[in-house]
């Protein structure tokens, strides 16, 4: 596991949302609302546009090309993982958090054999209890 980092230490550092959403009902959305105030960037990815808290959420289906990704948070449940597997990796992330509902024993083994930590937990309880 990871040593938490703290939030001026994370002010450089970019979390990506994967699966971000601007329907409030959701977890991705609650983590880019924490993200935000927070001040810890983010970057908020998925299949339906929109702004989330001053973010355009780009097109994960066009696997743009991002530098300084240092976190990746799953909100895409399993079954539709594998087709952003790769590309994810390819971002070169420091650690990948899948939270409840994500998790995926092929991906955490691709990560890891890549130097990429993997987390199973929960972003909004790391954001609360200070150990994001």
């Amino acid at each position: 596991m990871t040593k938490p980092l703290e939030v001026e230490e994370m002010s450089d550092k970019i979390t990506l949302i994967v699966g971000a959403t601007t329907n409030p009902s959701r977890y991705a959305y609650f983590a880019a609302n924490r993200l935000s105030k927070a001040g810890i960037p983010f970057v908020p990815i998925g299949i339906k546009s929109g702004v989330v808290f001053g973010e355009d959420i780009l097109d994960l289906r066009s696997k743009p090309k991002l530098e300084k990704i240092h976190t990746i948070t799953m909100y895409v449940g399993t079954a539709n993982q594998e087709e952003w597997i790769d590309y994810l990796i390819s971002l070169k992330p420091e650690r990948i958090i899948f939270n409840p509902g994500t998790e995926n024993p092929i991906f955490y083994r691709k990560a890891k054999a890549e130097g990429i930590a993997v987390l199973e937990a929960c972003t909004l309880v790391m954001l609360s209890s200070n150990q994001y």
